[in-house]
């Protein structure tokens, strides 16, 4: 989408001005901020909020909203390794776990687009429902194997030339995929036009149902994939795994320039919201600032970035 004014380009640029300069205060106050360890360990410790982000992004950006993001990704976990502790193998695991995660995004969408139900209260019952059955196939315990193929805790532990954790690796190829589906796609273009405006885009002869159903399965794609990547990392599959992380994943979007009135939004925004968690929350450890303090100053910044979005919506 073009930028319209300088205004319009400092809005867009805001928060990865602003990951800049807390990384470069951070790295003031901090001699362990700036290392390559620590930079790869936030990149890590955020990469499954990332991933799920760049789905919920889109959904976004169609109007939308799924709280069901967390305990999708439980679930998928829990099936995976479920699945390979009844000695499937890993690739049928995987895909079994992926393709839960697929089925509930389909859920999502035709509740949403055929069932004419609220976005906000579909996924809700999601969230119940996905993470009630994670409990009940684990048994409400985690699904623990005596022994993993070292193929699958690659996923989530290994390095790539020793350095570059994996999961980082995902994140980058995941967002540019969904950069590519929102920037050269018909499905992207949709997107927009869906959240900026449905009975217009309805009008223009665009299958709204389609694609939004569409468009919450590959967000529940993309979150059974960061389940099976932090079943791997964890390896094990937790069932209260993900619990709350549907706010960290929504607060990704907004802190990166998402509009929760639709229409707005872009993949790298919602990795840079993600990436301004971690330092955060990474900074706050290395200085050590009290978790509790933490979670004031991210629903602090999540406050103060709808305001200023209401607050230009109603000047526009």
């Amino acid at each position: 989408m073009p930028f319209h004014s300088l205004g319009d380009l400092g809005r867009r640029l805001a928060s990865f001005i602003s990951l800049i300069i807390m990384a470069v205060v951070l790295s003031i106050l901090s001699p362990y901020f700036l290392t390559f360890e620590n930079i790869f360990a936030i990149g890590l410790q955020m990469s499954v909020i990332a991933v799920m982000a760049i789905g919920e992004m889109m959904i976004i950006i169609s109007g939308g909203i799924d709280l069901s993001v967390g305990s999708i990704l439980a679930l998928s976990g829990v099936v995976c390794t479920s699945l390979m502790a009844q000695g499937f193998s890993m690739t049928a695991a995987v895909s079994g776990g992926i393709g839960v995660g697929i089925i509930c995004g389909i859920i999502n969408g035709v509740l949403i687009s055929k069932g004419r139900i609220p976005p906000f209260i579909a996924t809700l019952g999601m969230m119940g429902m996905a993470r009630g059955a994670a409990l009940i196939i684990s048994g409400g315990a985690g699904v623990q194997l005596l022994e993993l193929p070292e193929s699958f805790i690659f996923l989530g532990a290994g390095r790539i030339f020793d350095l570059v954790p994996v999961p980082v690796v995902i994140t980058l190829f995941l967002a540019c995929l969904g950069y590519g589906i929102l920037k050269y796609t018909r499905m992207g273009r949709y997107t927009y036009a869906i959240g900026s405006n449905p009975e217009a885009a309805r009008l223009s002869g665009v299958n709204i149902s389609r694609y939004l159903t569409l468009i919450y399965t590959f967000c529940g794609l993309l979150c059974g994939l960061a389940g099976v990547v932090l079943a791997s990392r964890l390896r094990s599959g937790q069932p209260t795994a993900g619990t709350g992380w549907e706010l960290d994943v929504i607060a990704a979007c907004v802190i990166g320039g998402a509009s929760l009135s639709g229409g707005e939004g872009t993949v790298l925004g919602a990795i840079v919201g993600a990436q301004i968690m971690g330092v955060l929350r990474n900074g706050c450890n290395l200085l050590d600032i009290s978790a509790f303090w933490q979670q004031v100053a991210i629903g602090a910044i999540i406050v103060v970035a709808v305001f200023i979005d209401q607050y230009r919506h109603a000047r526009e």
